[in-house]
């Protein structure tokens, strides 16, 4: 006689997973906390609608954890130097695409052809976000690599990247035999002149349905590129002086929203604090 076994059940057949209330009031407090770089008890405790002695544990857990300590003079508490690591591995390119994200979002509901923000990856770009489309000629997703110099975002890159940036990418395009154009340097310098020129990056592709027609702005931060805003459509539905008049102001428009608002995180952020 064989012992019956019971099958562990699938990942899609469990329950949902109940979420931990205090951990997600104890990452709200530090989060506050962080966002204030000092606060007393009563502060935070009134910012994030806890009770007073809920957000003393809460604190006093994060104290023996290492992640806040508390000034014995006031009683005020202020984040470590360790909540850094919490942020670890996440670099300005991820962070740009992370606050990107619902922008691209509400943006592609207006534009609806597909859009993508997309990273510097070496000589490449890096769909890092990408919205869904029913009008999408070709799929993209996230973690898709794009040719640097045959994509929009490519261009776009380059195109508004300081000199030496660009120098590096060029010259290691160059010294890869499957890249021919990287060793044509003036007509890379008028593509990305016009592109300078224009102030976004194009390119254009052949498909069985339509010619696809991609336009790309960059995502910068002082004099850095960081990365792409991307819209991807079918000439023969959309003609390109129709796309440049009617996409690229509202795609400008969170363009500004996305480096306002990468400034204003990066500000805030722990290790732009001397004290921290």
């Amino acid at each position: 006689m064989h012992a019956q076994v019971t099958p562990s059940p699938s990942p899609s057949a469990r329950q949902p997973t109940r979420p931990i209330r205090a951990l997600s009031r104890g990452l709200e407090v530090l989060a506050e906390l962080n966002r204030r770089e000092r606060a007393p008890i009563h502060t935070l405790s009134s910012a994030v609608r806890l009770p007073r002695t809920t957000t003393f544990r809460i604190l006093e857990t994060l104290r023996l954890a290492g992640f806040v300590e508390r000034d014995p003079h006031d009683d005020c508490y202020r984040p470590t130097v360790h909540v850094r690591s919490l942020a670890d591995g996440f670099d300005d390119e991820a962070m740009i695409a992370h606050i990107g994200k619902p922008y691209l979002s509400a943006l592609a509901m207006e534009i609806v052809w597909p859009m993508d923000i997309a990273t510097p990856a070496g000589t490449a770009m890096l769909v890092r976000e990408t919205s869904r489309s029913p009008l999408a000629l070709e799929s993209y997703g996230v973690g898709d690599l794009l040719p640097m110099l045959t994509s929009a975002a490519g261009r776009a890159y380059l195109a508004f990247s300081k000199a030496p940036v660009r120098e590096v990418v060029l010259d290691s395009l160059a010294a890869s035999p499957d890249e021919r154009l990287a060793r044509d340097r003036p007509e890379i310098e008028r593509i990305l002149q016009e592109s300078r020129t224009q102030g976004f990056g194009v390119s254009q592709r052949a498909r069985r349905v339509s010619q696809e027609i991609t336009l790309a702005l960059p995502l910068r931060s002082a004099e850095r590129v960081l990365g792409t805003l991307a819209v991807r459509f079918a000439a023969t539905a959309v003609p390109l002086r129709t796309a440049i008049e009617q996409f690229l102001p509202k795609m400008r428009e969170v363009v500004s929203k996305i480096e306002t608002e990468f400034v204003q995180t990066t500000l805030s952020a722990p290790c732009s604090h001397p004290q921290i």
